[in-house]
């Protein structure tokens, strides 16, 4: 049995609600875990112990353990307590603090990185150690480590395909769809490779130019 791609066509709409779907969770879990990494790092370097380990607990639980069996955990354990989140939502969540953590030990490299001088400065103008960390300091970090953030982000587009596991219908789900109806892996699972090949070019070339005018801020 040969290649026949011209069973694709009339499974675009499917096609084009798996992309929608794909760039919808990838940007989401790409805000928590960029936000997300701020958070953690702040945590684990200013806040007391108290706080601080049990952060530190939480992030090598996420280090530790496959990115498959978060999303496990969050999507059909959660419920045994209560805790009942559509499909999606669990999807980004658990994208999301994954790689916030990731995140948060690049963002602590870069924030103790930056002079302690300048801390000192801003507290001697009158700014609380709070708004030193928000205004000085942490800008001065981020802005550091856009390069390596931005390899995560491309990792994250590669790992949404997980999510597929717990019924969101993104591109790889939306081509399983396809081909239980066609019987056409090779044809669907080729177009898929190219839709996020796509995807991955556009968000390439957006985290370029956001390097280029962090570059030209400095």
């Amino acid at each position: 049995m040969g290649l026949d791609f011209s069973v694709v066509p009339g499974f675009f709409d499917v096609i084009l609600q798996g992309v929608f779907w794909t760039i919808a969770i990838t940007v989401s879990a790409a805000v928590l875990s960029f936000f997300g990494g701020i958070f953690f790092a702040v945590i684990a370097l200013y806040a007391p112990r108290a706080i601080s380990w049990p952060m530190k607990g939480f992030e090598w639980l996420f280090m530790g353990t496959p990115l498959l069996l978060q999303l496990f955990l969050i999507y059909f354990g959660l419920i045994q307590i209560g805790i009942d989140l559509p499909a999606f939502v669990a999807g980004f969540v658990g994208l999301g603090l994954h790689f916030a953590v990731y995140n948060s030990e690049l963002i602590q490299t870069a924030i103790l990185a930056v002079d302690k001088g300048q801390m000192e400065a801003a507290r001697t103008l009158g700014l609380s150690r709070g708004q030193a960390l928000r205004y000085i300091v942490i800008p001065q970090a981020v802005r550091d480590v856009i390069p390596p953030i931005g390899n995560n982000m491309i990792a994250l587009l590669k790992d949404s395909a997980l999510v597929s596991v717990i019924g969101v219908s993104e591109l790889t789900l939306s081509a399983q769809l396809a081909i239980g109806r066609t019987y056409r892996p090779f044809e669907f699972y080729a177009v898929v490779a190219v839709c996020y090949y796509i995807i991955n070019l556009g968000m390439e070339a957006v985290l370029r130019r956001l390097e280029r005018r962090v570059q030209a801020s400095r």
